[in-house]
């Protein structure tokens, strides 16, 4: 008797670290489908005239904690002056409208506020974590329907850089595959992704003065791979 209350104790010791088992992987891959809206002199308001974007995300784990993600990013960007109450002298008359097509490439660092992951390397590994992220990006904007622009104009590009900072949640719904959502803002260096340039004709001056930004609101999938070594840091002993 003695020993099967033994074994069953042993057993139940065991559980906890039976469900902690599992690898630990250092990047994942994946893509995103959600909207994007664009902030700036004709729009005040980040759930107006949201459009659909579409992306690809590669993220490099370095720890529960911590992670770099890069993405690529494609969307649409539309807009009219009859959408904000301030009076612009040059439209007063026709009204101007725009929709373009923007491609963002980023680079951000992420923290999640809880050890993320599976693994039993990691005591307390959650599979639900909030996260927050900041980093940089480029932006590349092709001009389509402009009111304004010729059909030369039309297609051409604009090249800014942006600042993302953000914050979402990702769950772990297997070993290997996650799910995640995410809201950023994108603040540019450009004042022409609406395809006007200080429409008042006033000059400005400054970093970040009388620019557009534009937010992201995704939801992300990506798959887990590359096993992280569990005996290279024994390597030297």
């Amino acid at each position: 008797m003695k020993k099967i209350l033994f074994y069953i104790l042993a057993f139940l010791l065991s559980v906890p670290t039976m469900a902690q088992e599992g690898e630990e992987y250092k990047m994942e891959l994946g893509a995103g489908a959600g909207l994007m809206g664009y902030l700036g002199d004709f729009n005040g308001s980040i759930t107006k005239d949201l459009q659909p974007m579409g992306s690809l995300v590669a993220r490099y784990i370095f720890s529960p904690y911590m992670g770099l993600k890069m993405n690529v990013s494609y969307g649409k960007m539309k807009g009219s002056s009859d959408d904000v109450k301030t009076y612009y002298p040059k439209f007063a008359q026709t009204p101007y409208q725009f929709d373009n097509t923007l491609i963002d490439v980023g680079f951000v660092y992420e923290y999640n506020f809880l050890p993320y992951g599976t693994g039993h390397e990691y005591r307390g590994a959650q599979r639900l974590s909030p996260f927050v992220f900041g980093g940089i990006g480029a932006t590349y904007l092709s001009k389509g329907k402009n009111q304004e622009a010729t059909t030369k104009e039309q297609g051409s590009g604009i090249f800014s850089a942006n600042i993302p900072i953000g914050l979402g949640v990702k769950y772990k719904l297997g070993e290997r595959t996650n799910i995640g959502l995410e809201w950023a803002m994108h603040f540019c260096l450009s004042d022409e992704l609406d395809g006007q340039k200080d429409p008042y004709d006033i000059k400005s001056s400054g970093l970040f003065k009388n620019t557009d930004c534009y937010s992201t609101l995704q939801l992300t999938f990506t798959y887990s791979f590359m096993k992280k070594c569990k005996t290279c840091h024994n390597d030297d002993e």
